[in-house]
């Protein structure tokens, strides 16, 4: 008893230590903002709380876009003001009734529309000489975004170190499942984590060469031309297969499957990754009863999984439906990423069962920001922080 009491003080201490390099904004026009910000500032003890005003995406779909002329002067002004007084900050943290995409930016997919999050992610890039820029270009699907300068790093992250920030949302289908994430969160630095992580390679795909995994964006210093346009199906499953690999060596309770079945229903997972509705057996029944403990954390292979955050029928699965099974951080896709930029298993996994938070975890297993991706939960989340 008292060496768990001794974890969860260490938990405490050094959660309270990076608190001071988070920034939670409030959208003040959004009821749902304020109660999640406000919630989350106050248990987790951030202090530095930005109050911005702009349209309330928690209220209809059309709400979750924002035109970049909107968001310009509602978000990202007074954010970057704010920044640059607060340079010690690496971490922000929005919530539901902020949009979570932008049309007529600088980067992304189509008509330059990323997320609001990885595009805030990639806030400094374009004044660096130091960065990358990337042109994706698949399936007719063509877009700009940055390679990610903190991708597979071994170093934790500092803004003044990597540049750029690690956004994550407090969203979900409603304000409690939103305030949940954070619940979630604490509760896992209580106790030590012992459910499995579940990797669902899907058997049709073949597999890639798993030692070559995880494949990066970047080769010698330049892009490399097989990863601008889209990886292999079954590269994404070497690299489930190699995670898998990396967690037993970790004595991590690990699940792979190598059939051609869907895998749902299972309860109690501290892991998931999958292809979810791109899974040629996928059922939707199943994926929706999956259930997970304190401190969990997932990925889908799937290109608009976080197309929305609010109730919605047809098309492909959500993460907000994990969210829904207790998740407690997921990545997804507001518009079509590619899959080479999904998170890769290898990185995500090992350095999130290595005691690094939910959003460095996340983050260096990204290749690209100024993006499509949408990292849902406390980003100081880490429950195998020893």
């Amino acid at each position: 008893m008292l060496s768990l009491l001794l974890v969860a003080a260490s938990h405490c201490l050094a959660a309270a230590s990076l608190a001071d390099r988070v920034v939670v904004v409030e959208n003040a026009g959004s009821p749902a903002s304020v109660e999640i910000a406000e919630d989350y500032a106050k248990r987790r003890g951030v202090k530095n709380l930005l109050k911005i005003k702009c349209a309330d995406s928690a209220l209809s779909p059309t709400g979750e876009t924002i035109a970049y002329a909107d968001f310009a002067g509602a978000i990202e002004t007074p954010l970057k003001a704010y920044l640059v007084k607060h340079p010690k900050i690496d971490f922000v943290v929005l919530t539901k009734g902020i949009p979570i995409r932008i049309t007529g930016a600088s980067t992304g997919v189509g008509n330059n529309q990323p997320s609001v999050d990885s595009y805030i992610a990639a806030f400094g890039y374009a004044e660096r000489k130091d960065v990358i820029p990337v042109v994706l270009n698949d399936s007719g699907f063509t877009g700009k975004a940055w390679a990610n300068r903190f991708w597979n790093s071994s170093e934790r992250f500092t803004h003044a170190k990597f540049g750029g920030y690690l956004v994550t949302r407090l969203d979900a289908y409603t304000i409690d499942e939103a305030r949940l994430l954070t619940t979630y969160a604490f509760q896992s630095e209580r106790t030590r984590p012992s459910g499995s992580i579940l990797l669902d390679t899907a058997l049709s795909h073949g597999l890639g060469d798993v030692t070559k995994q995880p494949l990066s964006a970047i080769k010698d210093g330049k892009l490399d031309s097989h990863m601008i346009n889209e990886m292999s199906y079954n590269e994404y499953d070497a690299d489930m297969v190699n995670a898998a690999g990396i967690l037993e060596k970790k004595s991590v309770p690990t699940i792979l499957d190598r059939t051609d079945v869907f895998i749902g229903k299972k309860s109690d997972l501290m892991g998931y990754c999958s292809w979810g509705s791109n899974d040629p057996k996928f059922v939707a029944a199943d994926y929706k009863l999956l259930r997970f403990a304190p401190g969990a954390i997932a990925e889908t292979a799937v290109s608009t999984s976080a197309r929305t955050f609010l109730p919605t029928t047809g098309g492909q699965s959500l993460i907000a439906d994990l969210i829904s099974g207790r998740v407690t951080g997921v990545k997804g896709y507001c518009d079509e990423p590619l899959l080479q930029a999904v998170a890769s298993p290898t990185i995500l996994f090992d350095r999130y069962t290595s005691g690094w938070t939910l959003a460095e975890s996340f983050y260096a297993a990204s290749r690209f920001v100024g993006w499509e991706d949408i990292v849902v939960g406390d980003p100081l989340c880490a429950p195998y922080r020893k």
